[in-house]
């Protein structure tokens, strides 16, 4: 009894339960009216409620149960005389195992059964409802897994559909949503595409949802659009019209695969066409996943000049952009807070890294590691589309190679154990199948090794240099180098040449030794 109540009644406390998810045929008693029945019960006997302990969770499968657990302590410890539940099942489905603690210790009310753990003659009856509350769910169990399983095998969505989607209500197959809602410029699914063909084409999720939100496209959330949004899109299979295994822990959406290793679709024969392209999808995950780094495009109506995007302040480590004559730290023009903002003349840093490049590049030799990369990167200057075929069959090993190694380490957290145990072979044999495909693949692209030796005559590049634009002769000092760094002009050098020898560090191009050996063999 609380402080000061005058009420002498003894006390009794409610155990409610809901199912989070109510099987189809099962008419459960809500949480309000159960309460409302207890508190009915309590004032017909002469009790006064003391606690409610509410759950919506599942009383058979063996996840925690808090509530449970600290309404039985209390009953049995004393510390309340009775605990009333309006049902047995709603107590537990566990059988007998539940019960035995409370016969002969506690009083437990089981109010639709009219049955007490206290009175003698019901303890058979307690234990024999407990058991059939107990098959029951067993077998109602093993309908709703049979079931389940044979609707997936048919290729049926269970679940909401994902966004850009709509599921048929009679034969749970999905398809694209073309609707376009009121006041909206494009339907759910063009939204999708958009997504599929722009990650592809070498957007970033950063940049493409702050287009989206610039444009007003609403979200699946009707918020704004995030990267993390776009990057979930990417990665479901079911933009491509394969059914997905419920994901957790972390996990992607994975394809569920039937009883032979295959994966099934959940769309309708003649809507797979119509769905995402595995040829998209593939390059838009490679590319989110950093295995494809396609090059920068330039600004439609604006001048590009050779050192964009290559110079960086010494101070704070920002890209300098052209600003009048000079290449200005970023920060400067932008008011922005930079302790020592690098300045520099256009035509001085651009005569002065011309120069290193073209002696550099005069310099070079067979087996000079440099050479790799201005040769690669040479063929992608006059070969773009065989370089693009090539650079996305690298990207395909990349990602074949990280698919096989989640599967080794999900194998290792015991993600295929117990009813996922029969996706383990298959998973493993799709992921090697995958990987092998891809290698084949890229041997074909590969052809025959990159011929080194058209870099041995210097004077082709400054012939080069003099005949192209402003814009191509900053593709031409990419062929090698990565950046050049740009320090602010000290007191003793202001009004005086510049010296790229002091405020000038060029940093030359690399690659890793996989890398080399994947562009010359």
């Amino acid at each position: 009894m609380y402080a000061g109540s005058t009420d002498d009644r003894p006390e009794v406390d409610l155990l409610l339960r809901k199912s989070k998810v109510v099987r189809e045929g099962e008419q459960a008693l809500s949480i309000r009216a159960q309460e409302d029945r207890g508190r009915q019960w309590a004032d017909q006997e002469g009790y006064r409620v003391r606690k409610v302990w509410k759950e919506n969770l599942s009383a058979w499968s063996d996840i925690q149960r808090p509530k449970y657990d600290a309404a039985m302590d209390a009953v049995l410890n004393g510390e309340v005389p009775a605990l009333w539940v309006y049902a047995l099942d709603r107590f537990t489905r566990k059988g007998v195992e539940a019960i035995v603690p409370i016969l002969g210790r506690a009083r437990v009310i089981f109010d639709y059964e009219q049955l007490d753990s206290s009175i003698e003659r019901d303890r058979r009856w307690i234990i024999q409802r407990a058991e059939d509350a107990r098959e029951y769910s067993q077998r109602l169990s093993h309908n709703v897994r049979t079931t389940k399983a044979r609707q997936q095998r048919e290729g049926k969505w269970l679940n909401q559909a994902p966004y850009g989607l709509t599921v048929d209500p009679v034969t749970r197959k999905l398809s694209p949503d073309t609707t376009r809602r009121k006041g909206e410029k494009l339907s759910p699914w063009a939204v999708v595409v958009r997504i599929f063909d722009s990650i592809a084409g070498g957007t970033s999720s950063r940049a493409l949802a702050k287009r989206f939100n610039a444009e007003a496209i609403p979200s699946p959330s009707g918020k704004t659009w995030r990267a993390n949004t776009i990057g979930r899109i990417v990665h479901h299979p079911a933009y491509c019209g394969w059914l997905t295994l419920a994901s957790g822990n972390g996990h992607k959406p994975a394809k569920y695969l039937d009883d032979k290793g295959k994966p099934v679709h959940c769309v309708e024969p003649d809507t797979v066409p119509k769905m995402i392209s595995e040829e998209t999808a593939d390059k838009a995950r490679a590319t989110l996943a950093g295995h494809i780094v396609r090059p920068a495009e330039r600004p439609e109506g604006r001048r590009w000049y050779p050192l964009a995007g290559l110079l960086y302040c010494a101070s704070c480590n920002l890209r300098m952009v052209a600003d009048g004559p000079n290449y200005r730290c970023q920060l400067k023009p932008q008011g922005g807070a930079c302790a020592d903002p690098a300045s520099v003349y256009r035509s001085a840093i651009e005569r002065y890294v011309f120069g290193e490049w073209a002696a550099r590049l005069g310099r070079l030799e067979l087996g000079d590691p440099l050479m790799v990369v201005v040769a690669a990167r040479w063929q992608a200057l006059t070969a773009p589309q065989e370089t693009e075929g090539i650079r996305e069959a690298v990207a395909a090993v990349k990602a074949a190679e990280a698919a096989l190694n989640q599967f080794h380490a999900d194998d290792r957290a015991g993600f295929y154990k117990g009813r996922s145990a029969r996706y383990r072979m298959p998973a493993k044999q799709e992921a090697e199948k995958r990987l092998t495909a891809a290698e084949e693949r890229l041997a074909e692209l590969r052809g025959p090794s990159i011929d080194l030796t058209a870099f041995d005559d210097p004077k082709l590049f400054r012939d080069m240099w003099e005949a192209a634009s402003e814009g191509d002769r900053g593709d031409l000092l990419r062929l090698a180098i990565d950046r050049v760094i740009v320090r602010k002009a000290s007191e003793a050098e202001y009004g005086r040449p510049f010296n790229g020898e002091t405020r000038a560090d060029i940093h030359w191009a690399t690659v890793d030794d996989e890398e080399a050996a994947r562009l010359t063999h």
